[in-house]
């Protein structure tokens, strides 16, 4: 049973029991405010109802902005780190850890690092020191995510069969706050999976069989910048392995840890991070282009999906204008650019913070313009800003952010790999699973639905909350 104990809005954000995502420590509460400031300036959420309207029920996202600010760390992120380690240790489970793309940019500012600081290789090395049978990068995931977001925005474009713009759904926060809302939005949302929504399912059946795995026995564990992504793990839609292996209640991913959960592992394991040697991803699902790799920033995922979709489009390699495709590029809270591919002239937008979004949704509806393609991402400055980064309430997070986003667009400019559908590793998995993008075994384990939860505003229970 819930307690229906918070205090006034007007004092914090109220944080429910339940919350998969962020818990409060009560006793280290100081009645600042933070919290409640950044969950209405930069989310939006926040005074945008009240609790006699919910029935005394916290609205949040699940972004961890709130996380981020708290300086006494009253609020943090839910730790999994202990159902981590109790796998780790158990020799008849196999531990997969999957990295997001942006812990690398950030990891080592909890070790003393700059920010920007590009760890891939120290945290691979850490990953495997505590335990991880198999590491696999989640850019491989941000890669099939990107073929499966550019058929479906060419075939919304070309066949029409449904509406535009096409929104990015690669962000649970901003999925979530668009289901409370903007419901009327939701078939705009594009259907396919996040990175970890598609490389879950991925793990647990092509790169279970190929191992010669029990997908029973997989521990799949998602290192992420983001506490959003305990919520998404769990939501009832994502159940793509349990469908195609037919093992009811098995879960496509079954842990999500933090950059600064997996930090404190390290710490209370007294691994030296300065002794460890950089290692590499497995072989299988730990490859992945530059178009991956800014997924991570805010108008990556939109700048990788429009190098990919010109291929499609046109037969031909993408330009340099779309390997640096400055309009989208940057720091303000919503970016809009003209993009020629081939005959088609596509209107697109980059949105962070969802306090942004819906002011840019109010203003799309006003001002009538069509758009083909917006990408929004909840938290600041992307996913490198997410809820579960190093924080240093010291430090401008801006700048730091800055620094992060900075990291991976030289990553990006320094591969050789930068588009996602010519990823080898991808090709392979469609010649050898999936088929083709948007193929009916695509569409059933790396697509997904929504639904309407705006009844949540007004107190009434939504399947599955």
């Amino acid at each position: 049973m819930r307690k229906l104990n918070h205090l006034p809005l007007s004092v914090r954000v109220p944080i429910e029991e339940d919350n998969p995502s962020i818990l409060r420590h009560e006793q280290a509460c100081i009645r600042c405010g933070m919290c409640k400031e950044a969950c209405t300036n930069l989310m939006g959420v926040h005074g945008s109802y009240t609790l006699e309207d919910t029935g005394n029920r916290a609205i949040c996202i699940y972004c961890g902005q709130c996380a981020n600010v708290c300086p006494v760390d009253s609020i943090v992120e839910r730790d999994e780190c202990p159902q981590v380690r109790q796998a780790a240790a158990d020799p008849d489970r196999v531990l997969v850890v999957s990295t997001s793309p942006s812990v690398r940019a950030a990891l080592g500012e909890e070790f003393g690092m700059e920010p920007g600081a590009f760890v891939e290789g120290k945290m691979v090395a850490l990953l495997r020191a505590l335990g991880a049978d198999y590491v696999l990068d989640t850019n491989f995931a941000a890669d099939l995510t990107i073929v499966e977001e550019a058929s479906e925005l060419i075939r919304r474009i070309t066949e029409k069969d449904r509406p535009l713009p096409q929104f990015t759904s690669c962000c649970p926060g901003w999925v979530h706050f668009a289901e409370m809302y903007a419901p009327e939005l939701l078939p705009h949302l594009s259907t396919a999976k996040s990175p970890i929504g598609m490389q879950g399912p991925t793990v647990k059946t092509y790169f279970a069989k190929k191992m010669g795995l029990d997908p029973e026995k997989i521990v799949h564990v998602a290192l992420t910048p983001c506490t959003a992504k305990k919520f998404e793990i769990r939501r009832q839609e994502l159940h793509g392995a349990a469908d195609h292996l037919g093992i009811p209640g098995l879960r496509d991913t079954d842990q999500v840890i933090t950059t600064r959960e997996l930090a404190r592992w390290a710490k209370a394991e007294g691994v030296n991070w300065n002794a460890l040697e950089d290692s590499a991803y497995d072989s299988l699902m730990g490859q992945a282009s530059g178009a991956g790799v800014i997924f991570g920033n805010t108008g990556g995922v939109m700048e990788a999906a429009l190098r990919t979709a010109y291929s499609y489009l046109t037969g031909e390699s993408a330009p340099q204008s779309l390997l640096n495709l400055t309009p989208v590029r940057g720091y303000e809270g919503v970016r809009e650019a003209q993009v020629e591919i081939g005959d088609q002239t596509l209107q697109v937008a980059v949105v962070y913070g969802t306090a942004n979004a819906r002011a840019f949704l109010q203003r799309m509806k006003e001002s009538g313009k069509q758009y083909h393609f917006v990408e929004v991402m909840a938290c600041p400055g992307g996913c490198i800003g997410g809820g579960g980064q190093p924080k240093n309430i010291m430090r401008d997070a801006d700048e730091t952010r800055k620094q992060r986003i900075a990291a991976l667009y030289r990553r990006d400019c320094s591969m050789e790999l930068r588009t996602s559908h010519v990823n080898p590793e991808i090709k392979q998995v469609y010649e050898e699973f999936y088929g083709q993008p948007l193929s009916e075994m695509a569409e059933q384990m790396l697509h997904t639905s929504y639904r309407d939860c705006s009844g949540l505003l007004k107190g009434q229970p939504v399947s599955g909350e």
